[in-house]
């Protein structure tokens, strides 16, 4: 359960825990209330992740209305590990109803919101800052140019986005190589067993272009944290996704997502582990991503999640995890495929680069 090895985010110098901890969850205030934790439950799990060697921490100006925040760089202060840490936070959402500039992606928010965050957080620079989500409205360069401007002047050391489309992802990243300004390094992301869409894109993108992924959410919103099981009943566990309408809102208890929570518990039984363990294990270990947000509320949770990578899943497992929880591919991903690309190099055996080019 030790998390005493950490590798580099992206194309950056930053070291990080490929397990990082989620702090959405920390206070009972705002929409997050129902299932929130309060200061004491929060500091054991902070405490725990940190004793186990874990040094990447995620949170947001909007999480619990910015207790969340608050509640973190105290807890960070106490334990006098500011400079150990990487501190994540993010900014869009306006928390200031009908004042415009005080939500979106704007230079004016931007400003305005990493003020904020380093008064809650009790620091003097954050180390990674992210757009939280796209406005639809913003341009990237607009983005791009405040983010290098904040690292400048000693507010932040990196920069990153979250939940944005591909293309825009893609146009940010290129405009800040063509013209020196901070490269984006991360790109915070849904990703899990029941969510794989950001396959077809997003990890290409992040291994060409230097952005390390962590993935959101890897257990499923809890579908996959062994609360749900086929064999006891499905949708009646007792978690968030039943515990009120908001988490039944999210459309989660499908007939494909409940072949993906069987193939989850074949596998935990052969394996002798958890269900979360054996989701969050095959989240970590797939291509483009970088570390693993985990959003453990009760100290149990985070010990078991802890033990997430002590095992490998072998290869005729995650075979039936990979075949039980795929689509079909999306135009024009099925042209990428093998029976096309071969038709493309006239039958002959073309791949980028030998076996062993690379050092392991």
């Amino acid at each position: 359960m030790s998390l005493d090895r950490y590798y580099l985010l992206g194309r950056s110098g930053l070291r990080v825990s490929r397990l990082a901890l989620g702090t959405m969850t920390f206070g009972t205030d705002g929409a997050w209330g129902a299932w929130g934790s309060s200061e004491e439950a929060a500091r054991a799990v902070f405490d725990r992740y940190l004793d186990a060697g874990g040094n990447f921490l995620d949170t947001a100006d909007l999480y619990t209305r910015g207790t969340s925040e608050t509640m973190l760089g105290k807890f960070i202060a106490e334990r006098g590990a500011r400079d150990r840490v990487v501190l994540t936070t993010k900014y869009t959402y306006g928390l200031d109803p009908g004042n415009p500039n005080a939500g979106g992606n704007g230079r004016k928010n931007m400003m305005r919101a990493v003020e904020a965050s380093l008064r809650r957080l009790g620091t003097d620079y954050i180390d990674l800052y992210l757009l939280h989500t796209w406005d639809r409205l913003t341009p990237a360069e607009e983005v791009v140019r405040a983010f290098d401007d904040l690292v400048r002047a000693g507010k932040i050391r990196y920069a990153g986005l979250s939940d944005v489309p591909a293309w825009y992802a893609a146009r940010a990243q290129t405009f800040a190589e063509a013209h020196a300004l901070t490269p984006l390094v991360n790109l915070q992301l849904q990703y899990s067993l029941v969510e794989r869409h950001i396959e077809h894109e997003f990890a290409p993108l992040a291994q060409t272009l230097g952005m390390g992924i962590t993935a959101w959410s890897p257990l499923g919103g809890g579908l996959l944290s062994g609360k749900y099981r086929p064999s006891q009943g499905r949708g009646e566990g007792e978690g968030r996704l039943t515990k009120n309408d908001a988490g039944s809102q999210l459309g989660l208890f499908t007939e494909h997502n409940w072949g993906v929570v069987a193939a989850v518990e074949t596998a935990a039984k052969e394996l002798g582990r958890s269900m979360a363990q054996v989701a969050l294990n095959w989240t970590a270990t797939q291509p483009g991503i970088g570390s693993v947000i985990l959003g453990a509320t009760k100290l149990a949770q985070l010990e078991d999640n802890l033990a997430a990578l002590d095992f490998e899943i072998p290869a005729e497992l995650r075979r039936a995890l990979d075949h039980a929880s795929a689509h079909p591919p999306p135009f024009p991903y099925k042209m990428f495929g093998d029976a096309y690309q071969t038709m493309l190099h006239g039958g002959a055996a073309v791949s980028d680069k030998p076996v062993g080019y690379t050092r392991p």
